[in-house]
């Protein structure tokens, strides 16, 4: 596992009460694949916090991909549904809690936030 991938996954406590809202509820499993090695990571979702842990077991939705993807989706290079439609990383089982836990990734670099964008313009033309 890279360093990069354990810093996130322990950063995901700390996160969630601004991260998770009143929808995620449920376990997702991800396994992450380098060469023949599988590692697994659960992160238990609930509205406002979240739970890792490195035991396998029951999970509403699993979600695969390879250490080298998921490294670039932590660092912002990637994104994971454009992954997943990519068939670069594949998912089952319930969408919601996949479609939480991709806030926890960051923006791409360089990225800006258009509210900001308008507001600034907005200042210019006053």
């Amino acid at each position: 596992m890279t360093e990069v991938t354990e810093r996130f996954f322990e950063s995901l406590p700390a996160r969630a009460p601004d991260v998770l809202g009143g929808l995620a509820d449920g376990t997702l499993q991800i396994d992450l694949t380098t060469d023949d090695v599988t590692e697994h990571w659960q992160v238990r979702m609930r509205p406002g916090s979240v739970h890792v842990s490195r035991h396998r077991g029951p999970a509403d939705a699993i979600w695969y991909s390879s250490v080298a993807l998921f490294d670039r989706l932590v660092t912002g290079e990637a994104q994971g549904v454009a992954a997943v439609l990519r068939n670069e990383s594949t998912f089952s089982g319930n969408v919601v809690l996949f479609l939480a836990f991709r806030r926890f990734f960051p923006d791409p670099p360089g990225t800006r936030d258009p509210r900001e964008v308008a507001r600034k313009q907005a200042g210019r033309q006053a």
